[in-house]
Formats: C-alpha cells, structure tokens, sequence
C-alpha cells in the first residue's frame, strides 16, 4: 500500500463512519419528508442519500484540511531536527 493511499484511507473511513453518525442524529430530530428545495420535493430515500454524502464530503474536508495542517507542521519540526542534528555534529567536529 502506497504512502497515498494510506493517506487517502486515514481520511476518507473515518469521515464515511462520522458521517453515518451525523446522518441518524440529524435525521432523528427532522422529518425527510417534509423537506422541499424550491419546488423539488424529494422522497425520503433521496434526502438520506444527498444528506449522507454532503455530510460525508464536509467531513472529508475537515478531516483533509487537519491532515494537512499536520503534514506541514511535520516538515517545520523536519527542519529543526536536521538543524539540531547539523549543530550536534558542528560541535563534535569542532571538539574532536
């Protein structure tokens, strides 16, 4: 399994199991039936099944957006190890 595809995993199971959470707690408390866009009154089973996948791919994005901020907080801490790592090495060379 490539490094993208973990990532890809990491992300996407996660936000598909949040997802079917969020999707019987919001759909405990209003009625599909009852929902209207515009004109379109779509039947039950289409509203779960929109309602899913826009809480899926909203969760996705959050879930995307952390690992993101984290992938690039990871190469800022990179960078200081090397300079600690290249100081470690100036002074025992400057000591030998």
């Amino acid at each position: 399994m490539t490094q993208r595809v973990l990532h890809a995993a990491q992300i996407l199971w996660p936000a598909f199991l949040v997802a079917g959470v969020l999707e019987m707690v919001v759909f405990s408390w209003v009625d599909p039936t009852q929902l209207r866009v515009g004109l379109w009154q779509p039947d039950a089973q289409t509203t779960y099944s929109l309602a899913f996948f826009v809480f899926w791919g909203l969760v996705t994005l959050s879930s995307l957006l952390s690992h993101w901020m984290m992938k690039a907080s990871g190469s800022v801490a990179d960078q200081r190890r090397a300079r600690r790592h290249a100081r470690r090495e100036q002074v025992q060379q400057t000591h030998a």
